[in-house]
């Protein structure tokens, strides 16, 4: 029975020893500036007034950060990598296009020198068809270059 009595008055040495040091750590937190701005508003006097309340606001509050820092860091890295990912399409993109005007402007310039030389070749082709079944056209051809260069000749010795 002494013994009870010897471990009973030990366990309230040690649970006042404990509480001394609850209530000297809790002197220390109430004296940081920050802590007694905020035990001065209406919240702190209310979470001093509840200590359960302040528990479990406190306890969420540390038992949140890990998940809501998660979901953030995942927010972030969702956001770098589809703006990432826009620039790496854009950039397909402009690729495709580019080269898809390269190729239609190399056919187009292909297209241009084929219709052209089509074009010269009936062209000429059309103009010499006369000179070759009618000579005679040629020859007057000649005749008034003839004259034409006699007239401008003379005028110049005017």
């Amino acid at each position: 029975m002494e013994m009870d009595q010897c471990s009973s008055k030990s366990r309230v040495t040690v649970f006042q020893h404990l509480f001394g040091n609850r209530a000297t750590l809790l002197s220390r937190f109430y004296d940081d500036p920050k802590v007694a701005h905020l035990m001065k508003t209406k919240i702190g006097q209310y979470l001093s007034s509840h200590p359960f309340f302040a528990l479990t606001v406190m306890l969420f509050g540390a038992m949140s950060a890990i998940p809501v820092g998660m979901f953030l860091s995942f927010a972030l890295v969702t956001i770098i990598m589809s703006a990432v990912g826009l620039v790496f399409f854009e950039v397909f993109l402009l690729f495709v296009g580019g080269t898809t005007l390269l190729a239609v402007l190399s056919g187009i310039a292909l297209f241009s020198a084929m219709v052209s030389f089509i074009v010269n070749a009936l062209y000429f082709t059309i103009s010499n068809i006369p000179s070759r079944y009618n000579p005679n056209l040629t020859k007057q051809h000649d005749i008034q270059e003839k004259e034409s260069e006699g007239e401008t000749s003379k005028t110049k010795e005017m």
